[in-house]
């Protein structure tokens, strides 16, 4: 397991790739996003779109399940903040997509010294490596010992 001290301002990690389906798009946006342009085929190709895309909240989804890969060896407290959550480029069936994770920033908490605060920047990138999905996330992460 990785602690805080473990992590290093500009440390970089790159999941593997996954590829998106448009019936797991569709399938997710029918239960939790039922925008036209997210689950009709035939009425999203009349949109600004021209196509079904992923819904915003399945793309983090998305970027939560890659980002397990790279990240689930760090001694998570919790999140507090997410800031500057973006959707830059729409995700389309077909597109293969990475999570990259930055540390951005660390320093010690003020009050309790058994915690670091560590920002990390989130991206998603498409095979293009074209930005899909962005956030900075400060993140509480236990001390070692």
């Amino acid at each position: 397991m990785r602690y805080y001290e473990d992590l290093h301002v500009g440390e970089v990690s790159i999941s593997s790739p996954r590829t998106l389906t448009r019936e797991e798009m569709i399938e997710f946006a029918c239960r939790y996003d039922p925008q036209y342009f997210h689950t009709d085929v035939q009425a999203a190709s009349k949109s600004i779109f021209g196509e079904v895309i992923a819904s915003g909240i399945y793309t983090t989804a998305i970027w939560r399940q890659l980002d397990h890969q790279i990240s689930s060896d760090i001694r998570w407290i919790c999140g507090i903040a997410w800031d500057d959550v973006r959707w830059p480029l729409a995700v389309r069936a077909g597109d293969t997509l990475r999570a990259r994770a930055t540390v951005l920033s660390k320093r010690e908490s003020d009050n309790r010294p058994e915690r670091g605060i560590v920002v990390m920047l989130y991206e998603m990138l498409n095979a293009a490596d074209r930005l899909v999905w962005t956030a900075k996330s400060t993140n509480l992460i236990e001390k070692r010992g």
